[in-house]
């Protein structure tokens, strides 16, 4: 039998965390509450899709636990938004203007998620404007991240790319589960290329190349490679 004492329990402890994502920072605990009851959470494994680009906007998403990345397809290319770590909020542009969500998101490693309903955050945004301030922030920013990322495609020599997302991605000497083709899809360009700044790297004695495994060799030189 449910004790209704350790639900509510239960229901404060949840309201609390959400008081720690940067959105509802400093919201009352009653809104706090409207959320944790007007959402659902629910584990998710790695490959799934959450949404895909030009479906209509239902929910807000909010990453508890996990790794999810947003990204937008060309063909066969895939143009990586970002790679989002919780606390993350995502899915925001199915929440504003025409609803609709601009790009797709799956999870890259087994994620929890919680799931806030429309209706729910409607009311959240139309009683709390500073919310609504920061939703419109995140979205600014989350663009600005994507010219930045793409001026740097655009100016930057591809080595000095490689060598930051490589020292970016290390866990300590290593890089591990990245495959050519990944790190050609976080570079925006062909694998090709990719293969041929790895393989300028190795041969300068800087890294190791395995099978979906670099071992940074000389971290200092690759440090200077990034800043290039």
């Amino acid at each position: 039998m449910n004790n209704p004492q350790n639900a509510e329990t239960a229901g404060l402890l949840e309201s609390a965390s959400l008081s720690t994502v940067d959105l509802f920072k400093g919201l009352p605990d009653s809104c706090l509450q409207e959320i944790d009851e007007g959402s659902v959470v629910q584990d998710f494994r790695t490959g799934h899709f959450f949404f895909q680009t030009g479906e209509v906007g239902e929910l807000l998403f909010l990453l508890e636990k996990g790794a999810v990345q947003t990204f937008r397809r060309f063909g066969t290319k895939k143009l990586i938004i970002a790679e989002l770590k919780p606390p993350s909020v995502f899915g925001e542009m199915g929440c504003l203007g025409q609803c609709v969500y601009h790009c797709c998101a799956q999870a890259t490693e087994p994620s929890r998620i919680r799931m806030i309903s429309r209706p729910t955050l409607d009311v959240l945004l139309e009683e709390q404007p500073n919310v609504t301030r920061r939703l419109l922030d995140l979205v600014s920013q989350r663009f600005v991240d994507v010219l930045m990322d793409l001026d740097a495609t655009s100016f930057r020599q591809l080595i000095p790319r490689l060598a930051k997302l490589l020292l970016e991605r290390a866990e300590g000497d290593f890089i591990r589960n990245m495959t050519h083709k990944d790190l050609a899809q976080h570079l925006r360009v062909y694998r090709e290329s990719a293969t041929a700044a790895l393989g300028e790297l190795k041969k300068a004695g800087i890294i190791e190349v395995e099978r979906k495994e670099i071992l940074i060799l000389d971290r200092p030189r690759l440090e200077r490679a990034a800043r290039e």
